[in-house]
Parts: C-alpha cells; sequence; structure tokens
C-alpha cells in the first residue's frame, strides 16, 4: 500500500518537473512524457495524481499563484512598512525572479496566451489576476492614493508589462525601468514617495 507520504511526495515531484518544464517550454511546448521523464515516476502514477494534462496544468498553476503572489508580499513587506513603500517594493520580486534563473516572463500570461477561452488553465489565470490586483488595490487604498483602483490597474500593467518585455529582451533594465515608473505612478496619484 502507497503510504501518504510517499504519494505526496510522488505529487510535489510531478509538479516541480512540470513547474520547471512548463514554465521554461510552455504549457503547449511540453507533453506528459517529458514530465515522467523529469521527475522520475511512471507515467501510471502521474495519472494516478492527475487525470490530464489538463488537470496538472491546473495544479501548476495554482501552485504558481500560491508561490507568486507569495513572491510579491514577501518584496513588498521588505521594502518597509508603509504602504507607499511596498508598492514600490513589490517590484523587487519581478528583479528577484530575473535573478534567480532563467527568466521566462510571467507563467500567467503564458498560460493565458496558449490556453483556449473558457479553459480551466485561463480560469485560473484571470483568478490570479484578480487577486493579485485585490491585493495591490488595498495597498493602494492602504496608501491614501486619489484612486485607488485606477492606480492599482496601472501598477498591474506594469507588472505585466515588464514580465513580458523583460522575457521578449532578456534585459533585467526592463524591470528597473517598470519599478520607476511604478514610483512615478504613485507620485501622481498624490502619495508622497521616498526615493530608494
Amino acid at each position: 500500500m502507497v503510504t501518504q507520504a510517499r504519494r505526496t511526495k510522488s505529487v510535489q515531484r510531478i509538479l516541480d518537473a512540470a513547474a520547471e518544464l512548463f514554465y521554461t517550454h510552455g504549457l503547449r511546448g511540453v507533453g506528459v512524457d517529458e514530465v515522467v521523464a523529469a521527475s522520475g515516476v511512471s507515467k501510471s502514477t502521474l495519472y494516478v495524481h492527475f487525470r490530464s494534462k489538463d488537470d496538472l496544468v491546473a495544479a501548476y498553476l495554482t501552485a504558481t499563484d500560491e508561490s507568486w503572489i507569495g513572491q510579491l508580499q514577501a518584496a513588498a513587506e521588505r521594502a518597509g512598512v508603509a504602504p507607499v513603500e511596498q508598492l514600490v517594493g513589490l517590484f523587487d520580486a519581478l528583479l528577484d525572479a530575473f535573478d534567480r534563473h532563467g527568466f521566462f516572463g510571467c507563467p500567467f500570461v503564458s498560460a493565458a496566451v496558449e490556453s483556449p477561452i473558457g479553459s480551466q488553465a485561463r480560469a485560473i489565470t484571470l483568478a490570479h489576476t484578480a487577486r493579485r490586483q485585490a491585493w495591490i488595490t488595498g495597498l493602494c487604498e492602504r496608501s491614501g492614493a486619489s484612486e485607488p483602483a485606477r492606480l492599482a490597474s496601472h501598477l498591474g500593467l506594469l507588472i505585466d508589462g515588464a514580465m513580458t518585455r523583460g522575457r521578449l529582451e532578456q534585459d533585467r533594465s526592463v524591470v528597473q525601468d517598470a519599478k520607476e515608473a511604478a514610483r512615478a505612478a504613485i507620485q501622481s496619484s498624490s502619495v508622497p514617495v521616498a526615493p530608494r
């Protein structure tokens, strides 16, 4: 009988392999056989845990949502306690992602581009974006921005644009430019921002 710990370890190995492959090569560029080979589990083990590639993609995106939101929040908290500092500081998560390993952009933008409208992957991607934007809007409200939803929308566009252009150009300065544009957007929304 398979123990729960062994089952959990197998699932984690599959998800870790899938995350690396999907992020690097895209959802369409990776088949189940590649995930099986990279994870070291049998195909039957993969299918015990994930009924289809779509289920595996959904699990990958769900785990990535948790991880990415956590990275944004951690970067914001490291920047300081004031919401204004955190709004600028959240862009450090993008810089960290660029520095950590090969930069392949936003996994959610990639998934949205590759997934059909109405798919589970597209729904998870939209939910991630809504969750991220709700959190950023909350920070904007606490910062005293005159139009918090509008500022949050601008910051979201800067995040998505920096990750997309950063992938295209493989140039870290794109992310730094987005951070400076965010600082300017925050300042223009009547919120004073100390230079960093």
